[in-house]
């Protein structure tokens, strides 16, 4: 059996390149990869329910993007007849085996949500994925709004994110921000219009990606971005996939939010309670300490409090 890794997914047809040729070819998967039994081992098996302890299951499973394959020839039909394990799974965007995903978010139209990145961290921590924040637009918003977002952004700095600021028409930044991409899969994620596929194009301009502007009654844009295609570049690939407005993270106990915020864990050794502090009711929290004392942004902690009700509000699933 051959080696593979898929590059691109167009109706069902998978473009794979060839591990030890090279060679790009055209494949279709096997009917058997549709029903495919899990041990609790695989790392196919996702926890879907509160049990603790996941289950032996049969899944119905399609390759991906990103997915390392091996593949058999059957005639003049190339088949997709395994898929490797996955380090990390990514349903949206639907992506496998990522390295790195550069949050795109827009200074305006639409609005910059730290709420939504906040979202978006829980899943970074979740998949054991590093996120790269680059904010575009920043030529249509007056220079206090931008320095008042750079004061904010400078909290998730101190954590150990790096942040660009991008003007993609005018390649503004770009200087800095085209050397992160080597030897790495890269995801571009983000709101539809936060203009994931203008950036793309000013990168790549042999790409001509097709972006649409935001339309004013609705504040959002539509999906602009029909497949979903790694891009070679910077001896590393970028994956361009369809924009979206909602996120979840999967998180059933509240007890287990906390994990998936580095900067609140860093601080329990000095909260009362230690370890089993939650950083919501508790006294002698350092966490809410340090939010009064503003060393934590407060809208990142408000959304903590959000997401911490969420979980303790959703329907019990076994």
């Amino acid at each position: 059996m051959k080696q593979g890794f898929i590059k691109k997914i167009i109706s069902n047809q998978y473009t794979l390149i060839d591990l030890d040729t090279k060679e790009e070819i055209l494949a279709s998967a096997r009917g058997k990869l549709r029903y495919l039994r899990l041990d609790e081992k695989s790392s196919f098996n996702k926890q879907e329910t509160m049990k603790t302890k996941k289950d032996t299951k049969i899944v119905t499973l399609s390759p991906k993007v990103g997915d390392y394959v091996g593949y058999e020839a059957d005639l003049d039909i190339y088949w997709i007849s395994e898929i490797k394990p996955r380090k990390n799974d990514l349903v949206r965007p639907d992506v496998a085996n990522v390295d790195q995903v550069l949050l795109v978010f827009s200074c305006i139209r639409p609005e910059f949500s730290f709420h939504l990145l906040d979202q978006f961290l829980i899943i970074m921590q979740q998949e054991n994925l590093t996120p790269v924040l680059v904010i575009t637009k920043i030529d249509l918003i007056d220079n206090h709004a931008l320095v008042e977002l750079k004061v904010a952004l400078r909290y998730y700095e101190s954590m150990g994110i790096d942040v660009y600021y991008v003007n993609s028409k005018q390649r503004i930044g770009f200087d800095v921000l085209t050397h992160i991409f080597k030897d790495k899969i890269t995801v571009l994620a983000g709101q539809t219009g936060v203009g994931k596929s203008t950036l793309l194009n000013a990168l790549m301009p042999e790409l001509n990606l097709k972006t649409q502007e935001i339309s004013e009654a609705l504040g959002r844009g539509k999906h602009t971005t029909r497949h979903t295609e790694l891009y070679g570049f910077n001896e590393g690939y970028i994956v361009d996939t369809p924009g979206f407005s909602k996120i979840e993270f999967r998180i059933f106990f509240q007890d287990d939010l906390k994990q998936y915020y580095p900067d609140f864990q860093a601080l329990s050794n000095r909260c009362k309670f230690g370890s089993n502090c939650l950083h919501l009711s508790e006294p002698g929290c350092e966490v809410k300490k340090q939010v009064e004392e503003k060393k934590i942004l407060s809208s990142r902690y408000e959304n903590y409090v959000q997401f911490a009700e969420e979980i303790k509000a959703q329907k019990a699933k076994y």
